[in-house]
């Protein structure tokens, strides 16, 4: 089993920054693909980013693309998100993810964090 805990969410301007992080225990944390979803009010969850297990490959949806960055620190059980660039559209409960293999889809993922709400004002 692995755990998953996501911090960092918040309320923040159009244009602003915010960094995510999602720490995990449980079973070895590098042996592990990590990504991030997100999901709007009446919107289905959607792929954002991921990265792989050492940290060699990411990959974005374009909406993000030139805007978040995916990084993981493996000696900390961690993955981060950072988000520039802010846009109202933004808006969702962002959700870390973790599985064997950092391709195919990210909806049917092993672990799953609870979440935490991002709001971007415009």
């Amino acid at each position: 089993q692995v755990q998953l805990v996501e911090s960092g969410g918040g309320l923040v301007q159009a244009g602003g920054s915010l960094r995510l992080s999602c720490t995990a225990s449980g079973r070895s944390f590098s042996n592990y693909a990590m990504g991030w979803l997100r999901q709007a009010p009446g919107k289905e969850r959607e792929f954002i980013t991921a990265i792989s297990w050492s940290g060699g490959s990411t990959y974005y949806a374009d909406s993000v693309k030139g805007r978040f960055t995916i990084s993981r620190d493996n000696a900390k059980n961690t993955v981060y998100l950072q988000m520039n660039n802010l846009e109202p559209e933004d808006t969702a409960v962002y959700y870390c993810a973790a599985k064997t293999t950092v391709v195919g889809s990210w909806r049917g993922s092993d672990y799953w964090g609870q979440g935490t709400q991002v709001t971007v004002s415009s």
